[in-house]
């Protein structure tokens, strides 16, 4: 079987900086529906069409091909009160309490910073900014069934690191 529209994907994914420096690599496989339903860099998506389990791909995205580039805009300093004790450097919120709820997507912002009182929050994906060296390989591609067409998104689709930015 070929990689193509409907299809699942399963991938194992190294990606890393233009020196060589390991950025991540999946622990299992990672999968995503393939054809347009934005579970992946539509660079990658690209690329991918019609390889076969077991296929290898290596790829270098610019800043603008793969998770864009840094939004100064996306960081945002908000009162510590807001936010829970157990706070850590790293955690991740889904919008800002108190942002005004107009954004029709809400952002992920990661705890970048932690004051007496405040917080720094950055909605940028960690790799915007930056390009990127991705090497993948194909595990699995199986046919995807009409829940997930309909859903949009694979059953053991994790929202792993190949995500598009927002």
């Amino acid at each position: 079987m070929k990689i193509a529209k409907d299809t699942v994907v399963s991938l194992d994914i190294a990606v890393s900086d233009v020196w060589g420096n390991l950025l991540e690599r999946s622990e299992r496989p990672l999968s995503y529906l393939h054809g347009g339903y934005d579970g992946i860099v539509p660079a990658i998506e690209q690329a991918l069409e019609g390889k076969q389990v077991g296929d290898r791909l290596s790829l270098r995205l610019e800043p603008e091909d793969a998770f864009g580039e840094y939004d100064e805009s996306l960081v945002r300093v908000e009162p510590r009160e807001l936010f829970p004790e157990t706070l850590e450097v790293g955690m991740q919120f889904e919008g800002v309490p108190g942002d005004g709820g107009d954004e029709e997507e809400p952002v992920i912002y990661t705890v970048t910073d932690i004051a007496d009182q405040a917080v720094v929050l950055d909605g940028n994906h960690p790799y915007a900014g930056i390009a990127v060296q991705f090497d993948c390989t194909v595990r699995n591609i199986r046919p995807a069934t009409a829940e997930e067409i309909e859903r949009g998104y694979a059953d053991d689709d994790d929202g792993g690191l190949i995500r598009v930015a927002d």
